[in-house]
């Protein structure tokens, strides 16, 4: 690691104020955000609607989006203004990088998915009637284990690179850098990442009830703590491009 680089490793408690400093941003621009997270979910399900392409692409490009919110929340921060063209700022510099994190979370996503397989987590496709969900839940009877152990995977994986695309936007670090101080500095915070990660799940459980209008405050307010949390944990947080 460059000792130049410091990297604050804050109590545990931090996780829940990384919550809380990106409420705040939200509650000072809630239309602006809501029209970025908006416009980011347009895309995804676009592009979703794309058969096996579609899936790929929208992967590739999902750190490159969360680079964006993280450029929006900083300029935001400073005392600018929030503009629909945020959305985009991650397109505008060192996107292969940001394109080469998202190729390495599709393959972590990827390698949970065949272990999930072989451990006989039972596929959609295993039911005589597609798309029969009562009878998936049956089949899935007594495997509940694997569905837990993919899903804690997964949450490993996503926030050991958490940190990926705002190092990569801010410092202009390559994939390869900022993923081994990403991982180097979410372990240095596990117990701010657990407490953030338990109470971010709770707010997106609680905001899709009962007719999911709590989204639209969760799910900026999950695009806007990137930032936060960024810039509490690397010191100093510099400048984007």
């Amino acid at each position: 690691m460059d000792v130049t680089f410091h990297v604050a490793e804050l109590p545990a408690r931090r996780g829940a104020g990384w919550i809380v400093g990106a409420f705040a941003l939200f509650r000072a621009a809630p239309l602006q955000w809501i029209a970025l997270c908006a416009g980011w979910i347009a895309i995804t399900v676009g592009l979703l609607l794309i058969p096996f392409l579609g899936l790929v692409v929208s992967s590739l490009l999902q750190p490159v989006f969360f680079a964006s919110f993280a450029v929006a929340a900083y300029r935001q921060a400073a005392g600018e203004r929030i503009v629909m063209g945020d959305l985009f700022r991650g397109f505008r510099h060192n996107v292969r990088a940001l394109v080469n994190v998202g190729a390495l979370l599709l393959l972590a996503q990827l390698v949970v998915l065949v272990l999930m397989t072989t451990l006989g987590l039972p596929m959609i496709q295993d039911s005589e009637t597609a798309g029969d969900f009562d009878e998936y839940v049956e089949l899935l009877r007594g495997k509940e284990w694997i569905l837990f152990t993919g899903i804690v995977l997964t949450g490993i994986v996503k926030g050991a690179l958490w940190f990926a695309p705002p190092l990569i936007a801010f410092q202009g670090m390559s994939a390869m850098h900022a993923v081994r101080w990403s991982v180097y500095a979410a372990f240095a915070n596990l117990g701010a990442m657990i407490v953030y990660g338990t109470l971010l799940s709770v707010a997106f459980v609680l905001g899709a009830v009962p007719w999911a209008l709590g989204l639209l405050v969760v799910i900026p307010v999950a695009a806007i703590s990137t930032y936060v949390g960024y810039r509490e944990v690397f010191e100093p947080g510099g400048t984007p491009s």
